[in-house]
């Protein structure tokens, strides 16, 4: 199977986030594992983090040029959820 592209992504506190695919799967995505990479420290600033978009064609998500996730690596490590926005 291809990995679905991103068609929502909705910024949750506690370093969640809420992402829809394009087929209509909904997944949570726990920020907390990427926080041991310096790449992703800028995170930790609540402004920055509630910044991301979903990219161009919705291959993945990014925050500025240099932070970003694929739509692999969403698909891959969220948790699948029927109830994922509620669950907020």
């Amino acid at each position: 199977m291809d990995t679905p592209r991103v068609h929502s992504v909705t910024p949750r506190d506690g370093m969640r986030l809420w992402v829809k695919f394009v087929n209509g799967v909904e997944k949570v995505y726990d920020c907390h594992q990427l926080m041991n990479r310096e790449a992703f420290q800028k995170l930790n600033d609540k402004s920055f983090f509630w910044s991301v978009k979903v990219d161009p064609g919705g291959y993945g998500i990014s925050w500025n040029d240099d932070i970003d996730l694929s739509e692999y690596e969403l698909w891959t490590n969220g948790k699948e959820s029927t109830l994922a926005q509620q669950n907020f």
